[in-house]
């Protein structure tokens, strides 16, 4: 293994309008036995921005995963991901819906629109806690994610 492969920070793109979720879900990964830099944006045009890195985003790194809320201003979740399945660029970055829709329809839709998987937001917060150390722990320790391609 390249040594400067067991250094590189995981990159997180957080896609969250919610300061009190923000402020949970960081918590959460702080502990965490993996190196990352989470990113947030707290709406969808923001997100896009980003991953094409446009704007004030221009410097920002290619994500290794992205957790995205659903019912976010301006330009909601599924279209968030709509776009990003679009674009060839960006369909090989997983997708993890974080959200607090139960609504069959939503979870439908997202793996329609080939969402890596759909999580509802538990309430407590140390359930909360538990749900983002695994998601973390699956997506940043257990899977073996592409290698970055296309944009830096």
């Amino acid at each position: 293994m390249n040594p400067e492969e067991t250094i590189r920070s995981a990159q997180v793109l957080l896609v969250e309008d919610s300061e009190d979720d923000v402020e949970l879900t960081l918590a959460a990964l702080e502990e965490s036995r993996v190196r990352m830099n989470v990113h947030v944006v707290p709406e969808g045009r923001a997100a896009m921005r980003f991953l094409l890195q446009e704007d004030e985003f221009k410097e920002k790194p290619r994500p290794d995963l992205i957790l995205l809320d659903l019912n976010l201003p301006m330009m909601d979740g599924r279209e968030v991901l709509k776009e990003i399945r679009e674009n060839p660029d960006l369909t090989d970055i997983p997708v993890v819906v974080l959200t607090t829709s139960e609504s069959e329809e939503d979870v439908l839709k997202m793996y329609q629109l080939h969402a890596n998987c759909y999580i509802t937001k538990p309430v407590d917060f140390n359930q909360f806690t538990k749900v983002i150390r695994q998601i973390e722990g699956f997506w940043l320790q257990l899977v073996k994610l592409p290698p970055k391609r296309g944009m830096s």
